[in-house]
């Protein structure tokens, strides 16, 4: 253990993180790894069964399945498997925009009847019958969060569904459990490895027939390689999850009372995961990795998990080497 220690302490002071995941590495996410596989592996089933049903409390769902790939691809199998008739989603930016892109296509093959993409500020003006809400709570792009509840409200009068590509705000935003269906990554809120992804929901899937790999059925029922080790990277990461998170919010909580004068959005929208700021941020030297936005900003969005080693220690010194 002690080894380790000092790989993680030497791995961290190498490089310093800003981005929105996956965020500094953790030595939980070491030694949960070993030799494992699918099938006829009860050590490995013990591991999977407490990561999953863990995730699933996170998620406030009745069900998640796992997949070995990006959140993207997760978002993609969501909305093939459980997306019908007309769709509202809210644009918040580019992670948006790519869910719009998904429903475009899915309209084409007319798996989907209508498409409506209404943006973030005018949320308040959906009042026409839909059968799903679709939207990112937390979109990074910008640094923007969209409280879950407040959405939810609005589908709940309208009597529609509610879809989240939770990517960027599972574990760390509150109200998941009001949502029908998610999906997600392993690496930014759940603090996991990359190359896994999860869809949690409490409805019946519409089971695409059309494909074997996007069929969530096959996924569930583990038909091809999932996502093992990343699994493993989780275990110790979630039996130690809330002093992991901890770091998080303290990181945030002092980035926002160092730079109270250049907040773009009120704390009603502000993120846990991170902050934008109307300030074009800089590193102190070649060891820092600041997060380069999709969307075109003009200051910086800096992400909050670079001390998620520290846990509840964490006192935001990374934010030193930052200006």
């Amino acid at each position: 253990m002690k080894t380790i220690n000092k790989l993680i302490f030497k791995r961290n002071n190498d490089i310093k993180l800003f981005t929105p995941g996956p965020g500094s590495l953790l030595k939980e996410n070491i030694t949960g790894l070993r030799p494992c596989f699918g099938r006829n592996d009860n050590d490995y089933k013990n591991i999977q069964n407490f990561v999953i049903n863990k995730i699933s409390k996170i998620s406030g769902q009745k069900k998640t399945v796992a997949l070995q790939g990006s959140g993207s691809l997760a978002i993609e199998i969501m909305c093939l498997n459980f997306l019908t008739g007309n769709v509202t989603i809210i644009n918040t930016g580019y992670y948006s925009d790519r869910l719009n892109f998904i429903c475009k296509q899915l309209k084409k093959k007319k798996k989907i009847k209508s498409l409506e993409y209404i943006h973030w500020k005018n949320i308040k003006n959906i009042k026409k019958k839909t059968n799903w809400i679709f939207f990112c709570p937390t979109e990074t792009s910008i640094g923007l969060h969209i409280p879950i509840r407040e959405v939810w409200e609005i589908s709940k009068k309208i009597k529609s569904r509610l879809m989240l590509d939770a990517t960027a705000s599972i574990g760390l935003e509150k109200d998941h459990n009001l949502a029908d269906v998610l999906s997600f990554s392993s690496c930014k809120g759940l603090f996991g490895l990359t190359g896994g992804s999860f869809i949690s929901y409490k409805v019946k899937p519409n089971y695409y027939k059309n494909s074997f790999y996007l069929n969530i059925y096959n996924h569930e029922f583990k038909k091809m390689t999932g996502p093992y080790h990343t699994i493993c990277s989780l275990y110790h990461v979630l039996k130690n999850y809330k002093k992991i998170r901890q770091s998080v919010l303290n990181n945030k909580k002092i980035f926002l009372s160092k730079m109270k004068k250049n907040l773009i959005f009120p704390k009603k929208n502000q993120p846990k995961l991170c902050t934008y700021v109307n300030k074009k941020m800089k590193g102190k030297s070649k060891k820092i990795v600041l997060y380069e936005s999709r969307a075109k900003i003009s200051g910086s969005v800096v992400n909050h998990l670079g001390e998620l080693h520290l846990g509840e220690k964490a006192k935001g010194k990374i934010l030193n080497y930052i200006y």
